[in-house]
């Protein structure tokens, strides 16, 4: 019998990710604010060679208006190597799963045969999602044992709560069922990622649609209403194990990293806003005695600032918050990059040791009071700063852009965010310089903003590996 045909951007190890060869093309998810606008998938020249790079060379647009295309991922990576329910024959890393956050439309989108030019094959609409699963508001997805895990915000048609994860087929992606069997005290949620040799899934928390739509509410926030706490599950259960509070004034415990090693029991979270002092944070969670604890290893503190040059919801500090809004681990575990979307600067920090990070490199662009200005276009207060960041997979490049959710644009930088994408070129001891060739922007995007990023073949943040 023969052996079924396997992706070759599925990867055994995490050093074999590495070692392929690098990608050729970006892909951006890009919205329009107003919702008058179709938003759109974007493809990005990455190519260094190329006489497009640094442009956008496709465009897809989605049918419906009002979606903002945020989280997205591919329908397939690595961790299909070791998942049962997969049918190999045939399987690859060829659909991108693009879900709605406002409208809670998932699009699916066929990057072949053409990459540059990728097809909507598939809509599934709200009444889907909250008919099956229970669920609304589409964050982030993970191709997963059983099926595409895609975490919720909202609970059905828009609902407050619970959110939680649904659970699409590998196929079809049509919405299976709930993922949660018993949820324990979870309630809020934003992103899950998992260690697969331990049979454990970690979810983390935001805020539910109502505490997010029109922007950061200062009241709840003050009150420490956001989430705060990280959440230890059965993977193949899809039962609550331990809950793990960070402290209340820790708000808003986002984005997940874990180790690349499919033997390590540790990761990185991202915490955006301390109540206490503005600052954000990062923490590490690890194994300790059989059950799971997290520990602060890196503090970023607010800075001081003209409170006449501050947006309203920050002027009686008189300070900017860094607002780390994203977090993301090399495929190799021995850097962490940081993004502080208030400040305006990307932070890289040596994590060979993940208990006493290192810093080792910044770069500035954007911020709410910086306004730091690219190198290709040195004239140009940039407005945003450092969101969504994602690395290639031999960790050599780090793309950034500069969006994170509409109504938080708004309220941050209230003169306008624009729209542009950054390119970081990354020091193996250590640091990082602005690629001065690459700086997609404005009107590159026709008007939309822009969020996250995937990278063809698969990117630090897409793929789990299953063996060492």
């Amino acid at each position: 019998m023969s052996q079924p045909t396997v992706d070759p951007t599925f990867y055994r190890t995490a050093s074999e990710a590495a070692a392929a060869p690098p990608e050729q093309l970006a892909y951006v998810v890009a919205f329009d604010r107003a919702g008058e606008k179709p938003d759109a998938l974007t493809v990005i020249d990455v190519d260094p060679g190329s006489d497009a790079y640094g442009r956008v060379v496709g465009w897809t647009e989605v049918p419906d208006r009002g979606n903002e295309l945020h989280h997205f991922g591919w329908n397939a990576c690595s961790s299909a190597l070791k998942h049962e329910g997969h049918h190999m024959e045939g399987l690859a890393r060829r659909y991108l799963i693009v879900p709605g956050l406002r409208s809670s439309s998932l699009y699916v989108f066929d990057t072949q045969p053409d990459p540059r030019l990728p097809t909507l094959t598939k809509v599934v609409d709200s009444a889907e999602l909250a008919a099956k699963a229970g669920y609304s508001r589409p964050h982030t997805l993970h191709c997963g044992p059983d099926g595409v895990f895609m975490t919720c915000l909202g609970s059905a048609h828009g609902s407050d709560g619970p959110g939680g994860i649904a659970l699409l087929d590998h196929d079809t992606f049509e919405v299976l069922r709930q993922w949660e069997t018993d949820r324990g005290p979870q309630y809020l949620a934003y992103d899950a990622w998992w260690h697969l040799n331990e049979n454990t899934l970690i979810s983390s928390e935001w805020g539910t649609p109502s505490m997010i739509e029109d922007g950061l509410v200062p009241e709840l926030l003050l009150a420490n209403k956001y989430g705060h706490a990280i959440h230890f599950w059965d993977l193949a259960t899809g039962e609550h194990q331990q809950r793990v509070d960070l402290g209340a004034h820790h708000q808003m415990p986002l984005e997940l990293r874990p180790s690349h090693d499919p033997g390590a029991t540790w990761g990185f979270l991202g915490v955006v806003i301390s109540t206490e002092d503005l600052s954000a944070s990062v923490w590490r969670w690890h194994r300790d005695d059989g059950n799971w604890a997290v520990d602060k290893v890196i503090t970023i503190p607010a800075e001081p600032a003209d409170p006449d040059l501050l947006p309203p919801a920050l002027k009686p500090f008189g300070a900017v918050p860094p607002l780390v809004s994203d977090i993301d681990l090399s495929v190799d575990d021995k850097f962490l990059y940081v993004s502080c979307w208030g400040t305006g600067e990307l932070k890289q920090f040596d994590v060979h040791d993940p208990a006493d990070p290192k810093e080792t490199g910044s770069i500035r662009l954007g911020g709410i009071v910086a306004q730091t200005a690219h190198p290709a276009a040195p004239n140009q207060p940039l407005s945003g700063g450092p969101q969504m960041v994602e690395i290639s997979r031999d960790g050599r490049r780090v793309y950034l852009t500069n969006s994170l959710y509409g109504s938080w644009d708004d309220q941050f930088y209230p003169n306008g965010v624009g729209a542009w994408m950054a390119e970081m070129h990354t020091v193996p001891s250590g640091g990082m310089t602005i690629d001065e060739a690459f700086f997609p922007h404005d009107e590159d995007f026709r008007g939309l903003r822009v969020h996250q990023v995937r990278l063809q073949g698969g990117d630090a943040s897409s793929d789990s590996y299953c063996y060492r």
